[in-house]
């Protein structure tokens, strides 16, 4: 799978890209039909304490998949919106089975 990683406004951070990474290639082992993500990564001000936010957009076949999660930091932001994502493909796979 393609990532795509963006930092709205932020500087680039190899960590969170990698933590990210190896969060998305465990949802890709289990399901191998993700065709690309794309991540972003911002920082809103005046949400204190949290304004950490990580979305994810998902290329998958049929609709793409989203999530957004607005946490405390770059790294609770990413593991919620990763999960959210993950209760999201566990529904489409289950209408994707056949009959």
């Amino acid at each position: 799978m393609e990532a795509i990683f963006q930092f709205v406004q932020l500087t680039k951070s190899e960590r969170l890209e990698e933590l990210t990474q190896k969060k998305l290639d465990k949802l890709e082992n289990k399901y191998d039909w993700i065709i690309r993500a794309d991540v972003f990564f911002k920082k809103q001000d005046g949400m204190e304490p949290k304004g950490f936010i990580c979305n994810i957009k998902l290329s998958v076949p049929g609709p793409q998949v989203f999530a957004e999660s607005n946490e405390t930091s770059f790294e609770a932001a990413m593991a919620e919106t990763v999960s959210d994502l993950d209760r999201q493909l566990s529904k489409r796979k289950a209408q994707m089975k056949t009959h």
